[in-house]
């Protein structure tokens, strides 16, 4: 499911249950709702399990870099190589400019997160190639066109609209070759005289580099939840999570202590069905133990009650 945007400082919204209902009825047609929600709620979690959770939601919600091409996806935030940090954002009427990112961690533009949703693209991988596309906010796609002039006006994806990611010589950061990669042309910031700055100066992002240098190195910022690697953390240990409820369930009767941790470890270990046999089988020899003992016990008791 597509989580909604969410910036730095924003308090989660509560939604009532029967705000859900009405703009179910409203889209699908009115119904008597008689079941019950089968996820878990927060009235249902215990402390530990609301903590993991409030952690888990921060953690997708952080945003971190792009390691490598393949790590691109999902909303992202094209950091510019100027001083103070820029990225590249878009108004309404899909003018491109530097905007200036407010959230760092002591002004370094490894820590950049957007503050506002001008800041945000949505990198596509483009079918059949290895570049990507960029949606903006608004819906419309970032361009480059023959001049190096980039503009967001683009209701579809062509040539312009196609990106090449470069991994450069500094880690973590990339060259946006324009063209899809076709064109001998990056991604550049660069300085120009303004009259209506107090510095008298303003950063201007353009795509006509015709070589790559420090003004063509970009960080590409993604939201955590998107990034592979952690992606795959997190559903290895979505599946070594296991309750003592749901153990015994699969087992089929009620588990010690041990039993509890050896499937537990086996679960993170890889061998989780063979545990589960073997404790299966332990229990019926288990049980067809205290049958045969209960057996011997009544049989001596008979032989002593017809004793003379």
């Amino acid at each position: 499911m597509v989580k909604p945007l969410t910036f730095k400082g924003d308090k989660p919204k509560k939604r009532k249950h029967r705000e859900l209902i009405a703009s179910t009825d409203s889209k699908f047609g009115s119904s008597h709702h008689t079941s019950t929600p089968t996820s878990t709620s927060a009235s249902t979690r215990t402390p530990a399990e609301e903590t993991q959770h409030l952690e888990d939601t921060a953690e997708d919600q952080s945003w971190v870099s792009a390691d490598t091409p393949s790590d691109i996806a999902g909303p992202v935030v094209l950091v510019l190589p100027s001083e103070p940090p820029t990225c590249i954002a878009s108004d309404a009427n899909g003018k491109v400019f530097a905007a200036e990112l407010e959230n760092l961690i002591e002004g370094d533009a490894a820590t950049a997160e957007p503050h506002d949703v001008r800041q945000v693209w949505v990198a596509t991988r483009v079918a059949g190639t290895e570049s990507f596309s960029f949606k903006g906010h608004h819906g419309r796609y970032l361009s480059c066109d023959n001049y190096g002039i980039l503009s967001a006006s683009a209701s579809a994806i062509s040539h312009y609209e196609s990106f090449l990611a470069l991994p450069s010589d500094i880690p973590g950061t990339f060259a946006l070759q324009t063209g899809g990669g076709d064109k001998e042309a990056f991604v550049c910031v660069r300085e120009a005289s303004s009259s209506t700055k107090a510095s008298g100066r303003v950063i201007e992002v353009r795509g006509d580099a015709g070589s790559l240098g420090f003004e063509t190195t970009l960080r590409i910022r993604m939201q955590a939840r998107f990034k592979p690697r952690i992606k795959a953390s997190k559903e290895t240990k979505a599946r070594e999570k296991i309750s003592r409820k749901e153990l015994e369930g699969i087992v089929g009767r009620r588990l010690e202590e041990d039993e509890v941790r050896r499937l537990k470890r086996a679960r993170r270990e890889g061998n989780f069905h063979e545990e589960v046999l073997d404790v299966r089988v332990k229990g019926k020899h288990d049980k067809f133990a205290c049958s045969s003992a209960g057996e011997d016990s009544l049989g001596s008791f008979e032989i002593e009650r017809d004793a003379p």
